[in-house]
C-alpha cells in the first residue's frame, strides 16, 4: 500500500460501514458517524483551555464536542495522529479517527462506567470508546447481556449501537502511549471528567474499570465537591465506595434537594492481560455489573 495516501491523499480512505472516504486523523464536521463537533467547535491547547472550556460547557453534548477536538497534551496529539496515519496491517485500509474519544451513552443514564483511555487501534480507529478492540468485546457483549446495550458487539461510530440507562466515560480521552498517561495529561483531561459528573445528575451507581479509573474518579469527585469517604477505600475487584452528591449543587440545578448517594463499585479492567489471564472471568464482570 502506498503510505502517501494514509498521510494525505485528499480522496481519503473509505469508512467501513458508510463507504464515505475520509482523512486520517478525521477533520470535525466532516461526516464521520457520531462526530460531535463541527469546524467552529473551539479547541483546547493547554490545560488552562481545557478548564475553561470544559467549565463553560452547558450540556454533555457540548462536552463531547469540545472533547473530540482537544489538542492540549503534545505527546499524546503526535501519538494519537502518528498511529492514525501508519495504522495496524490489519486496518491498512480503513480511515483512523485519530482525535480524542468522546463519551458515550445515555445523557440520562443511571449507571456510570469509567476507563482509561482510548486504545490506539481501538477507540482511536472507530470513534468510540471502548469499541474495535478484544476489552470492548467483552465489556460490550457484558452489557447487553445486562440489558444495558442493544447489540452484543459494537463495532465502529455508525453500527447502530444503543446504550440505555448507562453512559460511558473515561478519565484520558487520546491513546496514550504504551496505555501509559502521564500524571500531568490525566490531571488535564481531569477538567473533562469534573463536568461531566456535575452535569450527569441522573447517575446512581459507578462501575470503575481498573485502579487508574479508581484514583481518576476519586480525584474529580473531590474536585467538585462531592463527598469522598476517609480514608478512601482501596481498590479491588467487587469493592464498593458511596459518594455523596450534596443537595442544592447549583451544577445539578436541585438547589433545595436532598442529598444523592452514588455507589461506587471496582473492577477489574477488560484489558487483554486479566481476561486472557483469566484474572477477570465473564462470571466476575456479570456479577460486578449486577450490582450497579
Amino acid at each position: 500500500m502506498n503510505r502517501a495516501r494514509n498521510l494525505g491523499d485528499p480522496e481519503g480512505l473509505p469508512h467501513p460501514l458508510t463507504g464515505r472516504p475520509f482523512d486520517s486523523p478525521v477533520p470535525p464536521g466532516t461526516g464521520w458517524p457520531e462526530d460531535p463537533a463541527t469546524p467552529t467547535t473551539p479547541a483546547a491547547a493547554s490545560a488552562d483551555q481545557v478548564r475553561d472550556l470544559a467549565g463553560s460547557a452547558s450540556s454533555l453534548a457540548e462536552v463531547n464536542a469540545r472533547v473530540s477536538v482537544c489538542r492540549a497534551c503534545p505527546r499524546l496529539v503526535d501519538w494519537r495522529e502518528t498511529v492514525a496515519h501508519e495504522k495496524r496491517r490489519a486496518f491498512a485500509e480503513q480511515p483512523y479517527w485519530g482525535r480524542p474519544v468522546p463519551s458515550y451513552g445515555d445523557e440520562s443514564a443511571r449507571v456510570l462506567v469509567v476507563g482509561l483511555a482510548p486504545a490506539a487501534h481501538g477507540g482511536n480507529r472507530t470513534g468510540r470508546m471502548f469499541t474495535g478492540d478484544r476489552s470492548g468485546d467483552w465489556l460490550f457483549a457484558a452489557l447487553h447481556r445486562a440489558g444495558y446495550a442493544e447489540r452484543p458487539a459494537s463495532v465502529m461510530a455508525g453500527d447502530g449501537q444503543r446504550l440505555t440507562g448507562l453512559r460511558m466515560v473515561a478519565p484520558v480521552h487520546c491513546a496514550p502511549p504504551d496505555n501509559k498517561p502521564t500524571p500531568a495529561e490525566r490531571a488535564t483531561c481531569g477538567h473533562w471528567l469534573d463536568r461531566e459528573l456535575q452535569l450527569l445528575t441522573t447517575v446512581e451507581s459507578i462501575l470503575v474499570l481498573g485502579s487508574i479509573g479508581w484514583q481518576s474518579l476519586h480525584a474529580a469527585a473531590t474536585r467538585i465537591g462531592w463527598g469522598v469517604p476517609r480514608p478512601r477505600a482501596r481498590f479491588g475487584h467487587g469493592v464498593q465506595t458511596v459518594f455523596t452528591v450534596p443537595g442544592g449543587d447549583v451544577s445539578a440545578g436541585s438547589a433545595g434537594s436532598a442529598d444523592r448517594m452514588v455507589r461506587v463499585v471496582g473492577c477489574y479492567h477488560v484489558s487483554q492481560q486479566n481476561t486472557f489471564t483469566g484474572r477477570l472471568t465473564e462470571a466476575m464482570l456479570d456479577e460486578v455489573i449486577a450490582l450497579l
